[in-house]
């Protein structure tokens, strides 16, 4: 008989790379795989012998809710043994992946984390923006856009009365809320930059101010899942973004891990 267990396991922010070792050996021991919008679907290649399941969840359009990915945990730990849950990013960083680990336990599963390399550091990281610097920025704030109401997080207004840097999640359809909380605190020439599908091969990005990136970002066509970083770090890409993009073309080949 099969022992139902869950492993929550962060897949990175897109480039399917940059997945820990420890992930790789839970996808090639999982029975089921759950796996989110946003996840590399090459990563599904290190779990060949188990069913995958796509969960994912995007603006206007659920494929499960959230109970039923929650009830769909269960049931298939019970019938097939290890369920993981493969999600975007890192799990705990406004991935829902403590609620599914709270759920399962309710229901007997032995349940394990494995982290993954958050979007909001590794996708600046990757265009050459870091978020502290000395001199330049001692902290960092990682907001949400949008909260669980569809509402903007008021904690983006006291981000941007601090000097930290500021990056926001799942903020795209809030940018003109966004930026109308900094031009409140005097700072219209503060830097921004916004970049989607952030690691991959579809990566695009723009840079501007707190006064030209709405303009900007609509003449570029910039478009969710995005993520955007406000700050004085942002000025840190500019003669960067032609070599990482550079670096991004030499894609390397999935390896097995033993």
């Amino acid at each position: 008989m099969h022992k139902p267990k869950l492993t929550v396991l962060g897949a990175g922010p897109g480039d399917p790379e940059l997945i820990t070792l420890k992930g790789v050996r839970a996808l090639q021991e999982a029975n089921v795989v759950l796996y989110d919008a946003l996840v590399n679907r090459e990563l599904l290649e290190y779990a060949s012998n188990a069913e995958h399941i796509f969960v994912g969840k995007r603006k206007g359009f659920h494929k499960y809710s959230q109970d039923e990915i929650n009830e769909l945990i269960v049931k298939n730990a019970y019938e097939s043994g290890h369920v993981v849950r493969l999600k975007g990013g890192d799990p705990f960083i406004f991935g829902r992946g403590a609620e599914e680990i709270e759920y399962a336990k309710q229901y007997g599963l032995e349940t394990a984390v494995v982290s993954g390399i958050t979007s909001a550091i590794a996708v600046p990281a990757h265009l050459g923006v870091p978020l502290t610097k000395r001199g330049i920025s001692e902290s960092f704030w990682v907001i949400t856009g949008t909260t669980s109401a569809r509402k903007l997080s008021l904690d983006v207004a006291l981000a941007a009365k601090s000097s930290a840097t500021v990056v926001i999640l799942m903020g795209m359809s809030k940018l003109l809320e966004i930026v109308e909380f900094f031009k409140e605190e005097g700072k219209h020439k503060t830097p921004v930059g916004i970049i989607q599908n952030g690691t991959t091969s579809n990566e695009k990005s723009v840079f501007g101010t707190v006064d030209s990136i709405a303009k900007k970002v609509k003449d570029k066509n910039i478009a969710a899942p995005a993520i955007i970083v406000i700050g004085e770090v942002v000025n840190e890409a500019s003669e960067q973004i032609e070599t990482y993009k550079s670096i991004n073309k030499n894609s390397f080949p999935l390896r097995k891990v033993i």
